[in-house]
């Protein structure tokens, strides 16, 4: 007989294409059967063509989803569709997590919470600092200058190899946040308290460049929201500097708790069983 809490609990999803790899059915099982609770999560693939209308099966029920998270590609449609996306999502322009509530569907992002949850658990008192540096201007930027900014941080600079892609976050984000071209990396990184990397730089091992981090705070913080592998190159150079470093995983784990508590009712905890778990199957793979 399979678990009853799959059969009669609240169904959950995430969903992306592709989706096979992704790790949210880990992490929501894990909390699921460590809490005790009846409910399924499980990956459900859905490509650009079909997610309007998976969106409409979501809002009339026909789904048997109660919500779920939302991945490449759909965010941003996701975010277009939702009948009540939240003042979060509606700065970033795309969603994440998605819950049914009175009769309408509701929209989040949790990216940005999620990454200074990691940082909080980490490396606390990482946001004693007034100024910031941010490698690349793509999506997975928005929600990291979005909750930086969104703690108070005053100076907030974007240094990416196209400044004309930092300059439209800067005009989304407020005056607070200044675009750079790669060329003033060093200069913007005089006593900066904390440097984050959102590009793809040393992601799945590959070569990084080398990067002097001497400019920074003697007490600064490197992170790096790409978590394959954990110690990313850049995280490994600024260890090898002698600066303290987040990996990317906790942003993923803490992510995940803002939907699961929606869904399921009971506010779940990261902790180091989760991180091991996680750990683990990244080795497998």
């Amino acid at each position: 007989m399979g678990d009853s809490r799959e059969t009669f609990g609240p169904n959950a999803f995430v969903t992306g294409y592709p989706i096979k790899h992704s790790r949210s059915p880990l992490i929501h099982g894990h909390w699921l059967r460590t809490l005790d609770l009846a409910g399924n999560y499980r990956a459900h693939k859905v490509s650009p063509d079909d997610f309007p209308a998976f969106m409409a099966s979501l809002k009339d029920g026909t789904s048997g989803f109660i919500g779920g998270n939302v991945t490449i590609p759909h965010k941003e449609t996701a975010f277009k569709l939702a009948d009540r996306p939240d003042e979060l999502s509606e700065e970033l322009g795309a969603s994440n997590t998605l819950w049914l509530q009175d009769g309408l569907l509701h929209a989040t992002n949790t990216d940005g919470r999620g990454f200074t949850a990691n940082l909080d658990e980490r490396h606390p008192g990482w946001d004693r600092t007034d100024r910031v540096v941010i490698l690349g201007a793509g999506g997975a930027s928005r929600a990291v200058i979005q909750a930086v900014r969104n703690r108070g941080i005053g100076e907030i600079h974007v240094v990416n190899r196209t400044v004309e892609r930092a300059r439209e976050l800067a005009d989304r984000f407020g005056e607070r946040i200044h675009a750079h071209p790669m060329p003033a990396l060093d200069e913007v990184m005089q006593g900066a308290g904390l440097l984050v990397n959102t590009t793809s730089l040393g992601m799945d091992g590959e070569a990084a460049p080398q990067i002097d981090f001497s400019p920074l705070a003697e007490n600064a913080v490197v992170t790096d929201i790409v978590y394959v592998p954990l110690k990313t190159p850049l995280l490994a150079q600024a260890e090898e500097q002698g600066f303290a470093i987040v990996d990317g995983l906790g942003m993923l784990l803490h992510q995940a708790v803002p939907g699961f508590e929606k869904w399921f009712g009971k506010r779940p905890v990261v902790d180091e069983e989760l991180r091991a778990l996680i750990i683990a199957d990244m080795e497998k793979h």
